[in-house]
């Protein structure tokens, strides 16, 4: 079992989003919001130089990340590289693509956390991951079963 610290953010009067500190390839430090509710894993459409684009197989794949519900524009992409903590290592992960300056806009006001993603139920679910809020650390128990490390 892996276990990485979390950071906790208060955007609002007990109102708390987690995020985990990743690192991509070049070695650039990002950061990732933990989101239970969405389906799917999401990633800021800006950092083209972190993914590759795909064609969507059907408009389904675009609609179920959650978060671009309103928004236009919207794609699938592969995210290439990358580490978390610094034992698991996602490779070749299928993210939706939008664009999340309104998400970094409103992290502006709060923090110096400049977000990269969402880490959605789709990785969570995959890598066994249980959320420990008391110590703040996420951990994955299922490495093994990962494609993408």
């Amino acid at each position: 079992m892996i276990s990485i610290p979390l950071h906790l953010i208060e955007l609002e009067q007990e109102s708390y989003h987690i995020l985990v500190g990743g690192r991509f390839r070049d070695g650039q430090e990002c950061f990732w919001i933990i989101d239970t509710g969405a389906s799917k894993s999401v990633m800021d459409i800006n950092l083209k130089e972190h993914y590759a684009s795909l064609d969507p197989e059907n408009e389904e794949e675009l609609l179920s990340a959650g978060i671009n519900q309103g928004m236009v524009d919207t794609a699938v992409g592969v995210l290439k590289y990358l580490a978390l903590g610094a034992q698991l290592v996602l490779r070749d992960q299928k993210v939706a693509l939008i664009d999340l300056a309104h998400v970094n806009q409103i992290y502006s006001r709060y923090s110096d956390y400049k977000i990269a993603g969402l880490i959605g139920g789709d990785v969570l679910k995959q890598l066994g991951t249980i959320i420990n809020y008391a110590d703040l650390e996420i951990h994955f128990s299922r490495l093994s079963e990962c494609p993408n490390e």
